[in-house]
């Protein structure tokens, strides 16, 4: 494999903590801290606290366009090595993070991603709904099976370069931008992992990484979760082009049946159906929080599902028709076993 390992930082109006200094790793690696449209001096505060006998090079770029997609493009694109670990300014990874992400990735060359257990870090005692929604949080529980899985937690996300290249290469661009400041869109990260899936390559969870989400006292508010829960909604109906293309093959009327329910206006109309099966708890849902309800967050996915696919009137169809066509590129085809080789 060409290369060793590189973790991406990307941070916004927030410091980078010293500690991620302190891995000791027999192989080269390096920090690439991606200073995200940030208002304050994050930047210059990393460099000065990186120490001078630091085990890897602390290397600070700086991204105007504000968005966690534009901060992890750039890190990308002039990264140095073949293993590319995500991590936000809000997750700690384990001390051992950088070798397990490079065995594993070693061990596995048909993995195009992996990523592993992620804990919670509450600065005050969660709500008692948390448990019930962890995972929207990017918080999953502890499974010391290794497997393959269809989606990973974006927190601490480690992705193979040559993977994305060849993406690019072959014409794949990203819809999603991720989220921007405080919009709560989401999304991009199973964007990228949807995308590898169609393209052959195998997504992991290794049970041995390991790391700590940070959640401060305003994420941890019923007011939060159903802003995100919505802007999970909201960027839903660009992904609905991946999951179609991964259905099987059909013929006939079939086949006719699938691409209607596929167009724009039978998605609309079946959200628009469910959002009106509970219409009651959406319109008391508007002037009560309904704390700890979780029926409302499902409101919430709903109707930002319905704002998303409003925005995306012009180019749904188009987009359906460009992720299928795209991955049906013969190399694509024949490593997923789809055409002999």
């Amino acid at each position: 494999m060409k290369g060793k390992v590189k973790a991406i930082y990307d941070t916004h109006r927030r410091a980078v903590d010293g500690s991620c200094g302190e891995h000791t790793i027999p192989f080269p690696w390096e920090v690439i801290l991606v200073d995200n449209a940030s208002s304050d001096a994050t930047g210059r505060l990393a460099q000065e606290l990186w120490p001078q006998d630091a085990p890897a090079p602390l290397r600070v770029v700086h991204e105007a366009r504000l968005g966690l997609a534009y901060a992890r493009r750039l890190g990308i694109s002039i990264a140095r090595y073949e293993l590319l670990s995500f991590v936000d300014d809000d997750n700690w990874v384990s001390r051992d993070w950088v070798q397990l992400v490079w065995e594993f990735m070693s061990e596995h060359p048909e993995a195009g991603a992996c990523s592993g257990f992620c804990d919670a870090e509450c600065e005050i005692p969660p709500p008692g709904w948390f448990q019930f929604i962890s995972e929207m949080y990017s918080v999953n529980r502890p499974e010391e099976k290794l497997e393959q899985r269809a989606a990973l937690c974006g927190a601490g996300l480690t992705l193979r370069k040559s993977a994305l290249l060849e993406l690019d290469k072959k014409g794949f661009r990203t819809w999603l931008v991720d989220r921007q400041g405080m919009m709560l869109t989401a999304g991009e990260d199973s964007e990228l992992c949807l995308a590898l899936h169609l393209a052959g390559w195998q997504l992991w969870y290794e049970p041995r990484l390991r790391l700590r989400h940070f959640l401060p006292a305003n994420r941890l508010e019923w007011s939060y979760l159903r802003r995100l829960a919505r802007g999970a909604g909201l960027s839903s109906p660009a992904l609905d082009g991946y999951f179609f293309a991964m259905k099987p093959k059909r013929t006939g009327v079939t086949r006719l049946l699938r691409r209607v329910r596929e167009t724009w206006s039978w998605q609309l109309l079946s959200v628009l159906r469910k959002l009106s099966w509970q219409l009651l708890k959406l319109v008391s849902s508007l002037w009560s929080p309904m704390e700890g309800d979780i029926g409302v967050l499902h409101l919430e996915r709903q109707s930002g599902r319905c704002l998303g696919l409003l925005q995306m009137r012009r180019h749904y169809g188009a987009r359906i028709r460009e992720i299928r066509t795209l991955f049906q590129q013969s190399c694509w085809l024949r490593r997923n076993g789809q055409l002999p080789n």
